[in-house]
């Protein structure tokens, strides 16, 4: 549950936001298109600690679309829909490693998207989309995230500051 938008959470969105759009277009040459590693995915996952998160991560992909895809409005709309389901399948799961493929899932919208606007194969865009999202956030991001979760202080830190109790 997200809560009450309090001044401080709004600023943690914000900043969330902030960080996945830097990540996004500053390495944009891998970001976008068919085949594409966009390392900003991994914070998907903050998602799993709380749906506050989430919120920040939608908006960054938002921004990021709006600032650097050369698809245009189509991806400002698909890509930040796939970015919307892939966060409310991981803060609706209890398993990390599930948690890690919805981004996998929810991104064959954006293969669509891709097979729509290039002609290209849908399997390709499908295998291509599908082989960025699962090596940047369940190689990656993963393991990243199963080391961070068993640090109590990290978890707590960020559980405090989206304004939840933590239960370590």
């Amino acid at each position: 549950m997200i809560g009450r938008l309090t001044t401080r959470r709004i600023a943690i969105i914000g900043f969330i936001a902030a960080m996945y759009t830097v990540m996004t277009v500053g390495l944009a040459w891998m970001s976008f298109e068919s085949i594409q590693f966009r390392l900003a995915e991994i914070l998907n996952l903050l998602a799993f600690i709380d749906p506050l998160y989430g919120i920040g991560v939608v908006a960054g992909c938002f921004l990021s679309n709006v600032i650097a895809s050369t698809l245009g409005p189509i991806d400002w709309v698909v890509g930040t829909l796939a970015t919307a389901i892939a966060v409310f399948g991981i803060s609706k799961t209890k398993n990390l490693f599930v948690a890690s493929l919805c981004p996998v899932i929810a991104n064959t919208l954006v293969s669509v998207e891709l097979t729509y606007v290039f002609g290209s194969p849908l399997w390709y865009n499908l295998v291509t989309v599908a082989i960025g999202e699962f090596a940047v956030v369940t190689c990656l991001g993963f393991p990243l995230f199963r080391v961070l979760l068993k640090n109590n202080a990290f978890v707590s830190f960020l559980k405090n500051t989206a304004g939840q109790k933590a239960a370590v």
